[in-house]
Order: structure tokens, then sequence, then C-alpha cells
């Protein structure tokens, strides 16, 4: 390296505009010039998902992303199968959906007494019964629970690299940011949930996405007005109305298909 080269490192480097090795700065490019991606999803297989929710998802021509269990789809098949003939994704929410024993309800269900091995034969085989009950083979996953992991302690396992042999994508829950398009990981895309919330309380992060050109995957559990665990209607139209309205420059669609259109432009 010569003196003058030497020189003109030194002096990058001591006005803070050291650039040896850095990228020039990423963009993301959504269709049709849009500024975001939005995906609406639901777990669960819940029946007013079915008994209600889906209503209002096809008067206004949106296609969500229902994360099912088998369970749940049998006690209202006739529900499911119209919601899959109206061009909704179904997913998959795990066969006998295991948490940690920390919920009452898993503990003798736990993730912390599970091996891989188990795991994986209760994701395969959700996907058996869902491809039974409804003729299409789920291709993303939402975790139960939002937890990762099998075991305990030091001998604790992440199931991740698991549903990212199986799926085009797994979806955590209850995150705090959006997914950049460009640096996520699709094993692990961030969740924000709509249950009990207001439409103004998301719009926040919806005017971050718009600004940063991020794709926010929203996450819910019933559909009703009012409960525990509830999307509501209300909140869910004046989301939906907002994500039509051109102004705002949003594609919505189903998580499986922004994926797929992620993976091509990366």
């Amino acid at each position: 390296m010569t003196t003058r080269n030497i020189l003109i490192i030194l002096i990058l480097v001591f006005n803070g505009k050291c650039v040896f090795g850095q990228p020039p700065a990423a963009s993301f490019s959504w269709p049709e010039g849009k500024r975001t991606a939005i995906s609406i999803t639901f777990d669960d297989a819940r029946t007013s998902q079915v008994n209600g929710g889906t209503a209002l998802l096809d008067k206004y021509g949106v296609k969500a992303t229902f994360f099912v269990l088998p369970g749940g789809v049998e006690k209202e098949l006739q529900g499911w199968k119209k919601a899959v003939a109206s061009g909704h994704e179904i997913g998959n929410h795990s066969n006998t959906h295991p948490c940690a024993s920390n919920f009452a309800f898993s503990r003798k269900n736990a993730l912390e007494d599970k091996t891989l091995e188990q795991m994986r034969n209760d994701l395969t085989e959700g996907n058996k019964r869902i491809q039974k009950l409804l003729g299409v083979t789920p291709e993303v996953f939402a975790y139960p629970c939002g937890n990762t992991f099998v075991g305990r302690g030091v001998n604790t396992k992440s199931y991740v690299p698991l549903v990212a042999e199986i799926f085009l994508l797994g979806r955590t829950w209850t995150d705090e940011e959006p997914n950049d398009p460009l640096y996520s990981d699709f094993a692990q895309l961030t969740c924000i949930e709509t249950d009990g919330k207001t439409f103004e309380q998301l719009l926040p992060v919806l005017e971050k996405a718009k600004a940063n050109g991020l794709w926010i995957v929203f996450g819910g559990h019933e559909m009703a007005e009012s409960g525990d665990q509830t999307t509501r209607l209300s909140t869910l139209k004046k989301l939906i109305e907002y994500t039509q309205d051109p102004a705002n420059g949003i594609w919505i669609a189903p998580a499986g298909e922004v994926a797929k259109y992620v993976l091509k432009q990366r």
C-alpha cells in the first residue's frame, strides 16, 4: 500500500466516514409499488373464525392465513371447507398444541417433556390430518404459545430448525417489531397481536411499516366483538379499510404468498 493510500484511509477514519467494506443502503421492492405488506393470521381453528370472521374477510375480498388444529377443524368441518374454497390459506398449528409447562392447560403435554423427534411426529401428523380433512397440505406454521423449544435447562433444544425443514415459514407470537423482508428469519417471523386491540392501537405499527418497507404479520384468535383472546370485528373492519385505501400503499395477502414473493426478491 502506498503512502498516499494510507493517508486517504486515515482521513476517512478521522472524519468518521470510513466506508471500507460497507455495502450501499438496501431497499426492498414490494409489488406494484406498494410501500409495505400485511398478512392477517389467526390460530387454533376457533369456531368464531368460520362462524362470522371469514364472512367479514370475504366481504372485502381479503384472504387470511388460519393456523389450525385438526381437532378444531373437525368441529366445524363444513365451515373450514368453505374457507378453503374462498381462498384462505390453511397453516399448521401442530397436532396437539404443546406449550411450556408454565401454562397449566399444557402440563400433560409440555414442551419440557418432548424430544425433537416427538415434535417432528406432532407436526407431520398435524399436516396429515389437515390434508385428510381439507385436501390441503400446510406450507406455513405458527408455534403454539409462541414457544420454540423442547426440553428443560441444559437439555433445552430449539425446534426452529425442524420447522425450517418442514415448512416455508414459522410464525412466533406477541413480538414488538414487524419483519424486515431483507433480514428476517422465515422460521421465526414476528407477530403483532390483534387480540383486544383497537385500530388506533395498531396504527403506529402500520405507519412504521409504511415508512420502512416492513412486513407485518398480525395474529389473533377469536373473531367477535368481545371476549378473551378476541380480535374485534370492528377493529378488523377498520384495519382492512385502511389497507385497501390506495393512498396507503399496502399489499395485503396470506403469509405464504408474501413469503414466496420475498424469497424470489431476495
